[in-house]
């Protein structure tokens, strides 16, 4: 009983932090308020007419179309639409012709729904093929089988769909470049973070396996977080699909084109953010066969910190508006000339501070390929 009470205060908890989110500003909360809010108009709108006004015999068709039809994109309610108005035609049109042939609703159901069932895994269907079969059962259960109540239904679903897909469009069409904008940030400073806690370990000498060990794990995390910005990126592109408000959210956004670049860079600096933890670890796992020499360290710290300072500016760069960029762009290439130079001091306090070791040449080697990798990385700006 406890139990049950704590996890109900939680969630309600968490419920009422979500509605102060939605009323403070934009964010998740408010978009998902405001398509819910959409969703109930669209069935209110088709209702009214349908239902209210015409007085329609099976009116819920058109109000309950409307609201499946209020999608997270407009482009996903236009498909959608038509995917599902195709497949409840389908089922409505099979149905209707086989109960007048058959004259016996049992029987008639008995033959049709395994075979609009089959039907509805058609691909161009997509997920919406189920919807053959509930127009098939719409036909079937609604009272005596005739081509105008079959015609009705299939004109209240085409109505609702066409309701849904237009409260969509018109009324703050959804646009998640915000979303993808926060989710560039925080791999971007994920990275940052990751690189600046490996350089002052490395600079203080205060780092064991122990920590290297979290080091790595936080990068191999990094590429999660690049998977989940790629997947938010590829709902921006798809919001601006069909959207009458595209040309308004390009002005106050960066281009697609930057945002493409600007995840593509962060995927490279997460694989070779994750062979330098990596190449730690093994340093600190064989700390007593090669002892890090303190020349060594602080110098690849540095280069770690200008790296994380680089990263930083290249999310900066690549988000920002269009004509808005140049100095962002310019301070970036500053950093990068900078980065340059602390790749240079690098290598050549590298043959001074090598310990007479085979294995040191490995690992201080692969230190080196790595920075040369993530240097190149953030050279083309």
């Amino acid at each position: 009983m406890r139990r049950a009470t704590q996890q109900v205060r939680r969630r309600t908890a968490a419920a009422a932090l979500a509605v102060r989110h939605a009323w403070a500003g934009p964010g998740p909360e408010r978009d998902m308020a405001m398509q819910a809010g959409k969703a109930a108009l669209a069935a209110w709108v088709a209702w009214a007419v349908v239902g209210w006004w015409l007085q329609a015999p099976m009116a819920f068709v058109a109000p309950w179309v409307a609201v499946l039809l209020v999608e997270s994109t407009v482009y996903r309610s236009m498909a959608h639409g038509l995917q599902q108005l195709a497949a409840i035609a389908v089922g409505t049109v099979i149905a209707t012709a086989v109960a007048l042939l058959l004259g016996s609703t049992m029987v008639t159901m008995a033959l049709v729904l395994p075979a609009v069932l089959l039907l509805g895994q058609w691909q161009r269907l997509g997920s919406q093929g189920i919807y053959a079969a509930t127009g098939a059962l719409f036909v079937l259960t609604g009272g005596q089988v005739t081509v105008t109540s079959s015609a009705a239904r299939i004109a209240e679903a085409v109505f609702g769909a066409l309701v849904g897909v237009v409260v969509n469009a018109l009324i703050r069409p959804p646009v998640y470049w915000r979303d993808a904008r926060s989710a560039l940030e925080h791999t971007a400073g994920e990275a940052q973070k990751i690189l600046t806690a490996v350089a002052d370990g490395l600079a203080t000498g205060e780092w064991d396996r122990h920590v290297a060990r979290d080091w790595h794990e936080r990068a191999l995390r990094l590429s999660r977080l690049v998977d989940r910005t790629r997947s938010a990126i590829g709902w921006g592109h798809e919001s601006m699909r069909g959207n009458p408000g595209a040309r308004r959210a390009r002005t106050s956004h960066p281009s697609a084109e930057a945002y493409a670049d600007a995840v593509v860079v962060l995927d490279y600096v997460a694989v070779h953010t994750a062979g330098v933890t990596r190449t730690v670890w093994e340093a600190a796992d064989s700390v007593k066969a090669v002892p890090p020499t303190a020349v060594l360290t602080r110098a690849y710290a540095h280069f770690l910190r200008h790296t994380s300072h680089t990263i930083g500016l290249y999310g900066r760069s690549r988000l920002a508006p269009d004509g808005h960029e140049g100095l962002a762009v310019e301070r970036l290439r500053e950093a990068v000339e900078e980065l340059h130079g602390k790749l240079d001091e690098f290598r050549l306090q590298l043959p001074r501070g090598m310990p007479d070791d085979p294995d040191a040449l490995v690992i201080y080697g692969t230190l080196l390929a790595q920075a040369h990798r993530l240097t190149d990385q953030l050279v083309e700006v």
